[in-house]
C-alpha cells in the first residue's frame, strides 16, 4: 500500500522536481516506510511506500531490462501465480508490483485483465513514449488526474494535486450538491474543479499530451443467473470465499480484521480463524453511554468461540468532537458518512499491532444485503425504483441545488440498460458504481491510510464478484432478508453468529451528540462554505431542532463546514471541532 503520483510535462521539458517534492510530501502519510523517485525525459514519478510484501527488496520504482518503470499503490494478490506464468522472466524483486510491469511488456494495454487485486498503478514506457495508468475494477484504490498548460499529473489523493500547486482549490457546485444531498459525489468529476477520478477498471494511455481510454474492465458480469441447488452453491461459495480470504492474507507483516458482528465480518472471522494457525486479531467499535446499538458483546462472543484476540475500542462523544476535524482533513474526496468516525479510531488502535486490516465492504452490494433491494424486487405495482432521497429535501435550509440527481440518474440508466440483468442486479450494479466506490471505499481508504494501515476487502475480488452477482435473485433475497446464501453458509460455519436474526443497522449517535452542544449551530452557519449555500437564518434553526429526522442534515452541514474550512480555505485542523471552526 502506498501513495503514488506523477507529472508528465510537454515534450522537450523536464518535470519540476520541486513539484514532485510537494506531491510526495502531501502523500507522506500513505507511505512512511520509504520514498522513491523516477525521472526520465518529460516524465517524473514518485512513490511513498508502506512496506507489506518484500520488505527489503520491493522498493519502487521497479524497472525492467528495457527501461520501463512502474510505481503502484495496492496489492496484486495473485502475484505468485503470475510469476509462474511469466516464463523466462528474470525478476529483480519478490514484490507483488513487479509482475504487472512484465505483463505490460508482454500483453500491452491488456495487461491488467489478469490482475487479481486492488491497485492504482502507473507505467512509463520510454520505448513507446507513453505513460499507462490502471485502476482496479471496483475502484478500491484511488487515483486522480489533473491537466493544465504545465502538462498532466496524477496522484493517489486529490489534495496532493492542490498542495503541489497544480490545481486551485475551488468547489464544483454540482458535486457539492451531490455531497450534501447524497453524502457522496458521483461519476468521474470530483468536488474540486479541475480534478477528476480515473474511472474504476480503466486503463488509460497518456501520449503526446493526450489521455486515451484503452480498456475498461468491468467489475461485474453482465447478468444472468447461476443455477444449482443449495448444497452445490454452498460448496462453490465456500471454495470461492476461502480462496479469496487466503489470497488477501498474503503479506510479510501482521494483519487483523474489523469485526462488527454483522454477517459480512462474521464470515471473514470464520474464514480467517479456519486459515490461520495463530489467533485472529479482531477490532470492534462500541458507543458507551449512548442509545446506539452496541455490537461489542456479540462480537466478543464470536471472537471467543474461534479463539480470536478481541480488542474493543470505545468511541465517545468526546472522541466525536476531538477527531472530527482530523477525519474531515483526511477525507479530501469527501463522503459525509458518519461511519468514518469509528473507522478512523479503529485504525488508530489497530496501527499499534498490524499494518493490514481485512474488512467486509462489498458484501451487501454483491450478495443483496440492503433493505432497498427488497423494494426493487416487489412485483408490479408494488416495486419501487432504488431512488435515493435528498438529505435536504423539503427542509428549506439550502438554496436551490438543481441538477444534483443528474449524474446519479445517468448511472442508474447505464446499469439498467445492460441486457440480461434483473431489477435486483441493476440495483446492485448502481450501488457498486457510486455508493460503494465513492463513499464506502473512499471512507475506508482515507481513514486507514491516514494511519498508515492497508485495508483489504476480500468480498471485492473478481472471482467472488462473478460468483455472487450471478446468483439467482432467490439466493440473495428471500423471506424478507438479504444475503440468503451467505446466511446459509454462516449458519453452517458459525451458528453462534445467528445469521437469520433480524439485522440491526450500524449507527453512530451523532444526532444526540450534536443536540447536546447546540452552540455548534451558530459556528456552522458562520462558515463561508455554509453561508454561500444556505438560506439566511435557517441553519441555526435546523441545529436548534434536536429531532432524529434532521440529524443527518445537521451532520452533513457540520462535516461540510469542517471539510470546506480545511480543503478550500486551507485552515489546518486545530483542536476539536469548535476550535477548528472558530479559527480564521
Amino acid at each position: 500500500m502506498c501513495g503514488i503520483a506523477g507529472l508528465i510535462v510537454p515534450t522537450g521539458q523536464t518535470p519540476d522536481e520541486a513539484i514532485l517534492d510537494r506531491l510526495a510530501e502531501a502523500l507522506a502519510h500513505r507511505g512512511p516506510d520509504g520514498r522513491g523517485r523516477y525521472l526520465r525525459g518529460n516524465v517524473g514519478l514518485i512513490q511513498n511506500r508502506l512496506s507489506i510484501i518484500d520488505l527489503q527488496g520491493g522498493r519502487q520504482p521497479i524497472l525492467d531490462a528495457d527501461g520501463r518503470a512502474i510505481v503502484a499503490n495496492g496489492e496484486i494478490y495473485n502475484y505468485r501465480e503470475l510469476r509462474d506464468q511469466l516464463d523466462g522472466i528474470s525478476f529483480t524483486t519478490a514484490s507483488d508490483s513487479e509482475p504487472p510491469l512484465h505483463l505490460y511488456a508482454r500483453d500491452g494495454e491488456n495487461f491488467a485483465d489478469q490482475l487479481r487485486g486492488m491497485y492504482a498503478l502507473a507505467i512509463h514506457d520510454p520505448l513507446r513514449d507513453v505513460v499507462v495508468l490502471a485502476r482496479d475494477p471496483f475502484g478500491v484504490k484511488p487515483l486522480y488526474l489533473a491537466q493544465g498548460s504545465w502538462g498532466i499529473a496524477f496522484a493517489s489523493e486529490a489534495q496532493a494535486l492542490i498542495k503541489a500547486g497544480l490545481v486551485t482549490a475551488r468547489v464544483t457546485p454540482q458535486a457539492r450538491a451531490e455531497l450534501l444531498q447524497l453524502q457522496f459525489t458521483c461519476g468521474e468529476e470530483t468536488i474540486f474543479a479541475g480534478v477528476s477520478r480515473v474511472p474504476a477498471g480503466a486503463t488509460l494511455v497518456i501520449e503526446a499530451g493526450r489521455i486515451r481510454l484503452a480498456r475498461l474492465r468491468p467489475a461485474l458480469p453482465r447478468g444472468g443467473s447461476r443455477g444449482g441447488g443449495a448444497d452445490s452453491l454452498l460448496d462453490q461459495l465456500d471454495r470461492v470465499l476461502t480462496d479469496s480470504v487466503d489470497l488477501h492474507q498474503r503479506a510479510d507483516v501482521p494483519y487483523g480484521m474489523f469485526l462488527s458482528g454483522g454477517i459480512d465480518s462474521s464470515v471473514l472471522l470464520a474464514l480467517m480463524a479456519r486459515l490461520n494457525p495463530r489467533p485472529v486479531l479482531a477490532y470492534t467499535a462500541g458507543f458507551p453511554g449512548s442509545a446506539a446499538h452496541d455490537e461489542r458483546a456479540h462480537a466478543r462472543a464470536l471472537a471467543r468461540q474461534v479463539g480470536a484476540e478481541h480488542i474493543e475500542v470505545e468511541f465517545t462523544e468526546a472522541d466525536f468532537w476531538r477527531l472530527l476535524p482530523q477525519v474531515a482533513a483526511a477525507m479530501d474526496d469527501p463522503a459525509a458518512d458518519y461511519a468514518c468516525l469509528p473507522t478512523f479510531k479503529l485504525a488508530v488502535r489497530a496501527g499499534q499491532d498490524v499494518k493490514i486490516i481485512l474488512s467486509g465492504e462489498g458484501g451487501d452490494e454483491l450478495f443483496g444485503g440492503y433493505g432497498r433491494y427488497r423494494k426493487v424486487m416487489r412485483p408490479w405495482p408494488l416495486c419501487k425504483r432504488m431512488r435515493r432521497k435528498g438529505i435536504f429535501d423539503k427542509l428549506d435550509v439550502l438554496q436551490p441545488m438543481p441538477g444534483w440527481r443528474d449524474r446519479y440518474a445517468q448511472s442508474e440508466a447505464a446499469c439498467c440498460a445492460v441486457p440480461g440483468r434483473t431489477r435486483l442486479q441493476a440495483a446492485q450494479a448502481m450501488d457498486c458504481t457510486d455508493w460503494l466506490a465513492n463513499d464506502l471505499l473512499i471512507k475506508a481508504d482515507r481513514c486507514l491510510m491516514a494511519n498508515a494501515i492497508e485495508g483489504r476487502v476480500p468480498f471485492l475480488d473478481p472471482v467472488v464478484a462473478d460468483f455472487a452477482f450471478s446468483l439467482a435473485d432467490r439466493w440473495k433475497v428471500r423471506h424478507g432478508q438479504g444475503k440468503h446464501l451467505l446466511r446459509l453458509w454462516l449458519d453452517k460455519a458459525m451458528p453462534a453468529a445467528r445469521p437469520f436474526d433480524a439485522k440491526r443497522g450500524f449507527t453512530v449517535p451523532v444526532g444526540p451528540w450534536m443536540a447536546a452542544r447546540p452552540a455548534i449551530g451558530a459556528l456552522v452557519a458562520a462558515q463561508a462554505g455554509i453561508a454561500e449555500i444556505a438560506v439566511p437564518g435557517r441553519v441555526e434553526k435546523l441545529f436548534a431542532d434536536a429531532g432524529d429526522k434532521t440529524a443527518f442534515a445537521r451532520w452533513s452541514l457540520l462535516f461540510y463546514a469542517l471539510w470546506h474550512q480545511t480543503h478550500i480555505l486551507g485552515v489546518a485542523a486545530h483542536g476539536d471541532a469548535f476550535e477548528t471552526l472558530s479559527a480564521r
